[in-house]
């Protein structure tokens, strides 16, 4: 089984098909997809933060680091990796 993480929120999404597959007999889908945006930039992205991409326009790289900023702030660490408040839930 193959993964590789999602650009936006840095979870490990399975990637179907492959040897490792063939030896395992796993019969799961794919959790998401490589996208080239109308920009040129590509991004592999879950499924959850695929649906996050606002439908009204094309894609940029910009909407992407938007979703990017937002996952790390909901993470509660800023871009530079220091820690930020959060409200609790």
């Amino acid at each position: 089984m193959a993964t590789e993480a999602c650009a936006v929120c840095d979870t490990d999404v399975r990637i179907a098909g492959g040897i490792g597959d063939l030896w395992s007999f796993a019969f799961e889908s794919t959790q998401g997809l490589t996208l080239e945006l109308v920009d040129g930039s590509e991004f592999f992205l879950c499924f959850d933060c695929l649906e996050r991409l606002p439908d009204d326009t094309e894609p940029t790289a910009a909407d992407v680091e938007r979703l990017q900023a937002a996952a790390e702030t909901d993470a509660g660490t800023a871009a530079d990796g220091t820690e930020t408040d959060v409200p609790s839930k």
